[in-house]
């Protein structure tokens, strides 16, 4: 079983459309939430990230991963794989 992936967006958001892009090319399937305008899920949002209001924010299995460079470093340090094949 793949890793549960959660991503917070904004539709027309830059760096959303990045991560989402990685996590496409790495064959993730993830659960888009665009919360465009939509203050309670923004603050929900902000909740599980520890404060975190940028977006996009993530997480791998409930695990808080970050925004979109935090994705990419992680990428980088070649740590993305093990988390997204982990069973949550």
């Amino acid at each position: 079983m793949a890793a549960n992936v959660e991503i917070y967006t904004w539709s027309s958001c830059p760096y959303c459309i990045r991560a989402k892009a990685l996590l496409t090319r790495k064959g993730a399937e993830f659960t888009e939430y665009c919360i465009d305008g939509d203050e309670a899920a923004r603050k929900k949002m902000a909740q599980r990230a520890n404060g975190g209001r940028s977006l996009p924010q993530i997480f791998i299995n409930d695990q808080h991963i970050g925004g979109c460079d935090d994705l990419h470093a992680l990428e980088a340090r070649g740590g993305l794989d093990a988390l997204l094949q982990k069973v949550g």
